[in-house]
């Protein structure tokens, strides 16, 4: 009797690696609730200093981009713990998504593009592998 087969996708590795990406979102997540101005670092751009109230939507919004991040992080965790592979490799391909359209939000910006788009290949990749794209059918 053979052995049964694994699939690539049920690496423990891979697992860990998206559970290590998740950690990372929800620590972004965090900074950016906790620390807006530190957050925008990462875009490369500042606080608006002229109005109050401009910093007060700017600070808001930190706080909505925190909790998005903050979710993708849990989405990863949770289909992880479940070993909901393919799931977790679809969850890590659209955290990788939002990586790319931060870049572009940079890129029209006039600069910050590269602090999202040189690690949102790696998550397109780790999806992807999670997803099953190596897997024998």
């Amino acid at each position: 009797m053979a052995p049964p087969s694994r699939r690539f996708s049920d690496s423990t590795f891979l697992h860990l690696w998206a559970s290590a990406l998740g950690t990372i979102f929800v620590a972004f997540g965090v900074n950016a609730i906790a620390r807006p101005a530190h957050a925008l670092t990462f875009f490369e751009w500042d606080l608006p200093s002229a109005s109050s109230e401009h910093r007060k939507v700017v600070e808001g919004l930190m706080i909505v981009y925190g909790a998005r991040d903050v979710f993708m992080g849990l989405a990863i965790y949770a289909a992880a713990w479940y070993r909901a592979t393919r799931a977790l490799g679809w969850i890590v391909i659209a955290g990788s998504g939002v990586a790319y359209v931060d870049g572009i939000a940079c890129y029209l910006a006039g600069k910050g593009e590269w602090n999202h788009w040189g690690y949102a290949p790696m998550l397109t990749v780790v999806g992807a592998l999670l997803a099953g794209v190596l897997d024998r059918a």
